[in-house]
């Protein structure tokens, strides 16, 4: 659309120059000026109402001040970004749940602000269509009639619904109640009062050659204002331009053009970048103080941080490229010229453009929370402010870069990566974006120098007062050969990573931060199965292994030091981006779920982990009868535990091995892998065992995952003589929690129950309700219910574990990868 818009744009002022739109610009008068931007003022004022009135409806009231600034900054940024509904609901919903509103509360306050903005729309719409005739030129004249009809009987029928449908309407599971009709009346009356004001606005400046009276101009008005929000085109940019033009009879007339371009070009600036300079201002003091008092954030909130601040230079980096590619004010540069040497002006408007398009580049290294982005990117805004003023004292640039700098500063704690910048893989909507920017200002070099004859002289040209086109045209190529050459840079680094599994140094490197995690999962680095990926000072690894285009790690990184732990994070995704495979953590824990959203990934819950409190274990109660009774029969029966050290596990490997073997021919299963334990000598080895005896016979056993930190206790490969005991697991697992709390430990680990504790309920997403399916009704793959059953009769504190992937990722595919992985291939995946 926004394409689209552009170029119906072009083909409708084709004949218009730059000059002569920004001839108009500077000609309007002062009072005209300062008279729109007060209405402006006005305008958002009662945009406030949207908010205060919404307040009232759900009978909630904030302090007058907080509500202003939440109506104002939400409204600033959604008028110039388009998608109100999302924009602004979004920053109502940040403010509003800090304020203390519920989530229900917000959303009511939303629709009511949102109601409120289009009954009033229509309703001015319809009124102004019925009333004023419109000229045959303008696009739809003939439906001037059903169009004001219909519009104007929304806001009608949402009157007489208020007063008719007193009881709550059901449509499907919702509950939808009808304002009252005083609060009906007031979305309509206070709705039609902003888009009034917004309209006197753009009148005061249009010129008076076109002016045919306010009810003319309004009908057009509003009817390019629709356009603009259907089109969901940013600000309505390039549509809201093309239907005034259009419905101003401008197209072809040359005098008529230029004259209004330059009218909507300042009610772009007062009505739109005004609210939302002053806007981001707010919001940057506002966060900015609030990480300089280290104030504790919400992980959820401080990834939003980083983005923002990547919006914004980006943002900043298109202001640099579109002045490089536009002339200079010829009053400033007759100040320049008598203070500055000519080289100074054409060097500091050549590097403007280069330092535009680094901070197009950098702002996805912010993006990414890059060290070296961040330090980069205050260096470049710095210096871009002073580029700015050097090559036509554009302080308005120079104002709009330093106070980004400002509002950055203190923010660097939340740029932690000390990873590369070629290092941060781009999306295709990153290069899009970039491209974009870039086009957009190549296509404003040649309309503004289209009066220029091309020559290949010109780019030799140096003058303060004809050396316009000359110098935009050497600029935009400095930016392009920048985003070239930083393209060959990242098109000519390694993209595969060795994935080759981990031999004894490796292992023996991994171990000790294996021995000090809190976590006893972390074990199953030790099958060496899987890929190691250490951080840059081997304080933490990742362990992964790759399954089609799905890139899994197992478990959260390992490591104590959460700096190189959050860092690796990072690092895997960028790693399988540049491969072009999926990122997936399987297994995460709940405290380590914001090294996942920091790094914009999705969290869906796969199960819930079984961990028994050792400190108040025991056998007491009526629960524990029948486990009680257990043990005593086989302890009686002659049955006995031994742990044996790992150094004494490989004398026991042969007899082991039979016991194995045993099992796995009477269960009819095959070895499992990933994210369970095989029967692999040399990972037996490596571990301590739990071994049950009856008599001199060996009857079962289980290799056992310990930690220094007597954090947590786990055992994974589990087997027993089909013919021995009943009971005889059950045995083992009282003897080892018994063992492990005299040993000091805190936790046992019984593992994972797949699909547990996921809801089924209408209301719950769709994977949840999937999953919860399975847990019922999958027993012909695994018995999902017989799994948790079994492991909660040691009452255990059931905690979620979550699947962390990237957005966009075919989940069906990726769900099948893991479960290969595990299962050993596909064919393992459906059979036992």
């Amino acid at each position: 659309m926004l394409c689209l818009a552009l170029w119906a744009l072009h083909q409708l002022a084709s004949q218009v120059s730059y000059r002569e739109v920004a001839r108009y610009v500077h000609g309007l008068e002062n009072h005209r000026i300062v008279l729109a931007v007060l209405l402006t003022a006005a305008s958002y004022g009662v945009m406030t109402l949207y908010d205060w009135f919404g307040l009232a409806s759900i009978g909630r009231k904030l302090p007058r001040a907080q509500v202003t600034l939440i109506s104002f900054i939400s409204y600033a940024f959604s008028n110039a970004l388009g998608m109100a509904l999302l924009i602004s609901g979004s920053i109502r919903y940040r403010f509003y749940i800090q304020a203390g509103l519920s989530t229900v509360e917000v959303a009511k306050v939303v629709l009511y602000c949102t109601a409120s903005f289009w009954l009033g729309l229509f309703a001015l719409t319809g009124v102004t269509l019925m009333l004023v005739p419109m000229p045959p030129y303008v696009p739809m004249a003939e439906l001037r009639l059903p169009v004001a009809i219909v519009l104007t009987l929304i806001p009608l029928l949402w009157l007489t619904g208020s007063k008719l449908l007193r009881r709550p309407l059901h449509v499907w599971r919702w509950r939808l109640s009808m304002p009252s009709t005083a609060t009906a009346a007031r979305q309509i009356v206070t709705g039609a009062v902003d888009w009034g004001l917004a309209a006197w606005v753009l009148y005061l400046l249009m010129p008076n050659e076109v002016d045919t009276g306010f009810g003319h101009f309004m009908a057009i008005f509003v009817l390019a204002q629709i356009a603009g929000l259907v089109s969901h085109v940013p600000g309505g940019l390039g549509v809201f331009e093309a239907v005034m033009l259009a419905g101003f009879g401008a197209t072809g007339n040359q005098g008529l053009e230029a004259p209004i371009l330059g009218a909507l070009a300042a009610y772009r600036l007062i009505y739109y970048f005004l609210p939302l300079c002053a806007a981001t201002v707010v919001v940057l003091l506002r966060e900015a103080r609030g990480v300089a008092g280290k104030v504790p954030l919400a992980p959820w909130f401080t990834g939003l941080l980083p983005p923002f601040f990547a919006g914004l230079t980006l943002v900043s980096g298109a202001v640099l490229l579109f002045s490089g590619a536009t002339s200079a004010l010829p009053g400033r540069m007759e100040i320049l010229r008598h203070v500055l040497p000519l080289p100074v002006l054409e060097f500091s408007h050549f590097l403007a453009s280069m330092v535009g398009m680094l901070l197009l580049i950098l702002a996805r290294g912010l993006q990414r929370r890059l060290d070296a982005a961040y330090v980069l990117t205050l260096v470049l805004l710095l210096l871009g402010a002073v580029l700015s003023l050097l090559k036509g004292i554009d302080y308005e640039e120079a104002t709009l870069l330093s106070l980004l700098a400002l509002g950055l500063a203190p923010a660097h704690r939340l740029f932690y990566r000390r990873a590369s910048l070629f290092s941060a893989t781009f999306s295709v909507g990153w290069i899009i974006a970039i491209l974009a920017v870039l086009g957009c200002a190549g296509w404003l070099v040649s309309f503004s120098y289209k009066h220029v004859e091309y020559s290949n002289n010109l780019w030799w040209e140096f003058s303060f007062y004809h050396g316009g086109a000359p110098r935009a045209l050497r600029a935009l190529v400095g930016a392009t050969a920048v985003g070239m050459l930083f393209a060959l840079a990242n098109l000519i680094r390694p993209v595969r990573p060795d994935l080759r599994l981990p031999d004894e140094d490796d292992l023996a490197k991994a171990l000790p931060l294996i021995k000090h995690y809190s976590s006893a999962q972390a074990h199953l680095a030790l099958m060496g199965d899987k890929t190691l990926l250490f951080d840059s000072e081997g304080k933490a690894f990742i362990m992964y292994d790759v399954e089609g285009r799905s890139w899994v790690a197992m478990g959260d990184p390992v490591g104590e030091d959460d700096d190189a732990r959050r860092e690796l994070v990072w690092t895997f995704r960028e790693l399988c981006e540049r491969a072009g495979g999926w990122p997936l953590f399987y297994q995460v824990r709940p405290e380590d779920l914001d090294l996942y959203l920091e790094a914009g990934m999705n969290l869906l819950k796969i199960g819930e982990e079984a961990r028994v409190r050792l400190d108040t274990f025991n056998l007491d109660g009526k629960s524990k009868k029948v486990l009680r009774n257990t043990v005593n029969k086989l302890t009686r029966d002659g049955l006995r535990m031994e742990i044996v050290p790992a150094e004494a596990v490989p004398a026991l490997l042969p007899r082991l091995k039979q016991i194995s073997d045993a099992w796995m021919r009477d269960k009819g299963v095959r070895e499992k892998g990933f994210s369970l334990g095989s029967f692999d000598p040399y990972y037996l080895a490596r571990t301590p065992m739990a071994v049950v005896w009856q008599g001199d016979q060996m009857v079962a056993f289980a290799n056992l995952f310990l930690t220094d930190s007597k954090e947590e206790a786990s055992l994974d490969l589990m087997r027993h003589l089909p013919d021995g005991p009943a009971g005889i697991m059950d045995f083992l697992f009282i003897e080892l929690m018994q063992w492990s709390k005299q040993q000091g430990y805190r936790w046992f680990n019984l593992g994972m129950a797949p699909f547990s504790g996921l809801q089924s309920r209408r209301s719950a997403p769709l994977w949840s309700r999937m999953g919860a399916l399975l847990f019922g009704r999958g027993e012909r793959f695994y018995n999902f219910r017989g799994l948790h059953k079994y492991k909660d009769k040691f009452d255990p504190e059931w905690e979620p574990r979550y699947l962390a992937v990237p957005g966009g990722i075919a989940l069906p595919l990726v769900l099948a990868n893991v479960a290969s992985l595990i299962s050993g291939g596909l064919s393992g995946m459906v059979r036992r």
